[in-house]
């Protein structure tokens, strides 16, 4: 997962390369930035190199190439930032006088992606904190939250579909009805609705081509609860 600071200078360096062709310098970094001294430019940098998202051209001074872009992220171009590119040079404080384009980018939490989860066949899910996704702060609320990759069509009658990033908030606990992420037997993870029937957890779908799954409730622990998606239109 990518910091506040190693986003925003990941987004200035491909924004300024798909402008001009020309990696920014670092006193332009440090400016857009708005940091103290260069040495913070240099690390975070380093953290991007690490990360697999930039890589530095040899025997060229001040080249850098963006090798991608966290998950979900539009890249902004600069010659659509109010057709001012100084204003994203030099951001004012607190986001005033940006472009809206970069004051939006700003507002928006960048939360894991934590990879696919199954909304028909459970899949065992994994962890690839490398990738992130930008999303408004509107769809969340208080705690911790990361986001999964929907994959199957077993919950469309929920509005959920194949392709879609699901926003979750962390809990181990969730009231019946409630759409969940759950952990079976500490091997797979589906997003299913929960209902508890007396002894037993039943993970239901939202397609009538899917059964409704029934386990003992030592095997289904819950991993978050769905709190917003998001989806693109191609």
């Amino acid at each position: 997962m990518l910091t506040k600071k190693q986003h925003q200078l990941l987004l200035f360096i491909d924004a300024k390369l798909r402008d001009g062709g020309v990696s920014p310098s670092f006193d332009e970094m440090k400016e857009a930035l708005d940091l103290k001294s260069k040495s913070g430019i240099h690390r975070l940098i380093t953290g991007l190199e690490e990360r697999g998202f930039i890589r530095r051209l040899p025997h060229r001074a001040r080249a850098l190439e963006v090798l991608k872009l966290p998950e979900g992220v539009v890249p902004p171009r600069l010659d659509r930032m109010a057709g001012q590119v100084a204003d994203f040079e030099r951001p004012a404080r607190a986001g005033r006088g940006m472009p809206p384009a970069a004051a939006a980018l700003e507002s928006m939490a960048m939360l894991p992606l934590y990879g696919r989860i199954a909304a028909g066949t459970p899949i065992e899910a994994f962890r690839d904190t490398s990738h992130t996704v930008a999303v408004p702060p509107d769809l969340l609320g208080p705690g911790d939250h990361y986001t999964l990759e929907v994959s199957g069509d077993s919950m469309v009658d929920a509005g959920i579909l194949d392709g879609d990033v699901a926003v979750i908030r962390w809990a181990d606990t969730a009231e019946t009805g409630e759409i969940v992420v759950a952990l079976v037997d500490d091997l797979e993870v589906t997003l299913k609705r929960l209902r508890k029937r007396g002894g037993t957890v039943a993970l239901e779908a939202a397609n009538p081509a899917y059964e409704t799954r029934i386990f003992g409730p030592d095997r289904v622990r819950v991993q978050g609860r769905l709190v917003g998606l998001m989806r693109r239109y191609n």
